[in-house]
């Protein structure tokens, strides 16, 4: 009985998995990188994956939010790119209006989660339907009125995408700060283990007494604020707003992605914004890598892609173990 006690605890879980994972995926891509007269781990080679990482990090913490509570987000990639456009046009060039450039973008990004929330909980959509509705919509509003980048952000606001702290930009540093404030909040408060227990078993939490309708609105309404902030942070970095930032990198699938290569079940109730992290680095160290190779971009698809499939593979395996 001891040794079945001492061999659980030295367990892997997904999360330690991933950053093994991360850890390989270094050390290859150093002697890859290195074979070919590079370097990846330098200050600029550090800095490129933490620039890669900042955006999709920051929108993939919104969607482990809504896969915990058993939902996603397809709209994400459009309202990145709607909201880099509402803090540009705001801002205007003005140091002055900074901050309600940064308001308003994070309002109307609160207000897509808030519609995505209520079409999945009152009107009972199905989740992928409804964001995809939702997302169709945002891109039939910027295809109307946006032919290219408009707005302009002030040299000041340009800090926020450009400053760094050596080789780790200060917008990553932030992102990371806000996995820590996601990780008490999923991990140290009630609302936390409601979106556990929604994720879980819906009918059960209802049961037990969660608001499960208010725990999936205010999921999808921290899951685009999340979204917006990437699509401020972008704005930073261009100095103006894109309308297609966010689907040219292919937010959408690339945080869901990123959520899964974290060992969060796409069903909800088990997973966590720390292996999401972990996904988010694998996925910007594999880009940053290519980039140093000179891959073409269609074998850089298939490599992510057999990445994903693996990964989903081996957790339903231990799932299906553990079960067994």
């Amino acid at each position: 009985m001891p040794a079945r006690t001492r061999s659980r605890g030295f367990a892997f879980t997904p999360t330690v998995v991933v950053y093994l994972a991360l850890a390989v995926l270094l050390v290859v891509g150093s002697v890859l990188v290195a074979l070919r007269g590079g370097v990846l781990l330098d200050q600029a080679g550090l800095l490129n994956i933490f620039t890669r990482a900042t955006a999709l990090g920051l929108v993939a913490i919104g969607q482990t939010i809504v896969i915990l509570a058993g939902s996603l987000d397809l709209s994400v990639a459009y309202l990145v790119g709607l909201t880099s456009l509402v803090a540009a046009e705001t801002m205007a060039g003005q140091a002055g209006m900074i901050v309600p450039g940064v308001l308003l973008a994070l309002a109307v990004a609160a207000v897509v989660g808030l519609v995505n929330g209520l079409v999945i909980t009152v009107l009972r959509a199905n989740a992928f339907i409804a964001t995809l509705g939702v997302a169709l919509v945002l891109r039939g509003y910027l295809e109307h009125n946006y032919t290219g980048p408009a707005g302009e952000v002030p040299r000041t606001f340009q800090h926020l995408g450009y400053d760094r702290v050596g080789p780790v930009p200060v917008a990553a540093l932030l992102m990371l700060g806000i996995a820590a404030m996601c990780w008490w909040l999923l991990t140290r408060s009630r609302p936390g283990y409601h979106l556990y227990a929604v994720g879980g078993d819906l009918e059960v939490a209802r049961l037990s007494g969660v608001r499960t309708r208010r725990t999936i609105v205010t999921a999808h309404v921290l899951c685009s604020v999340a979204a917006g902030l990437a699509g401020i942070y972008l704005a930073s970095r261009l100095g103006s707003g894109a309308p297609y930032v966010g689907t040219d990198a292919g937010f959408d699938l690339e945080s869901i992605a990123a959520v899964v290569l974290g060992g969060t079940l796409l069903a909800g109730g088990r997973g966590g914004v720390v292996g999401t992290i972990g996904g988010v680095f694998i996925l910007a160290t594999l880009d940053t890598v290519f980039d140093d190779l000179a891959v073409d971009p269609f074998f850089k698809d298939v490599v992510r892609g057999v990445v994903l499939v693996t990964a989903v593979a081996l957790y339903a395996r231990r799932t299906v173990r553990r079960q067994s």
